[in-house]
């Protein structure tokens, strides 16, 4: 079993930006796959930016230019830097940690992007 906990969400302008970050436990975290995903209302959940073992970045096409994914495998973190963000980008965050397969989610933070 992983724990999965994510920080960083809160309420901010268009335009503005947050960092969002995540905890997750586990001596092996260099072998986890890590990811971002929201899910806003009324929609399904969707990848936001994904980062491989080696450090490979992957962001969805709607957040390209705009959000940056990283990792500290010493720090057993991971963390999803947010630009330039838009209503649209209103969502609960959650992070993902893929180990060979198996999946287990944080509870999620809040992003709300509103004047």
């Amino acid at each position: 079993q992983v724990q999965v906990v994510e920080s960083g969400g809160g309420l901010v302008q268009p335009g503005g930006s947050l960092r969002l970050s995540c905890a997750a436990s586990g001596s092996i975290f260099s072998l986890y796959v890590m990811g971002w995903y929201r899910q806003a209302p009324g929609k399904q959940r969707e990848l936001v930016a994904d980062i491989g073992r080696g450090g490979t970045p992957n962001c969805a096409d709607s957040v390209k230019g705009r959000f940056t994914i990283s990792r500290d495998n010493a720090k057993n973190m991971v963390y999803l830097q947010m630009n330039s963000l838009k209503p649209e980008d209103t969502a609960v965050y959650y992070c993902n940690v893929d180990l060979l397969g198996s999946k287990f989610w944080g509870q999620g933070t809040q992003v709300t992007v509103s004047s």
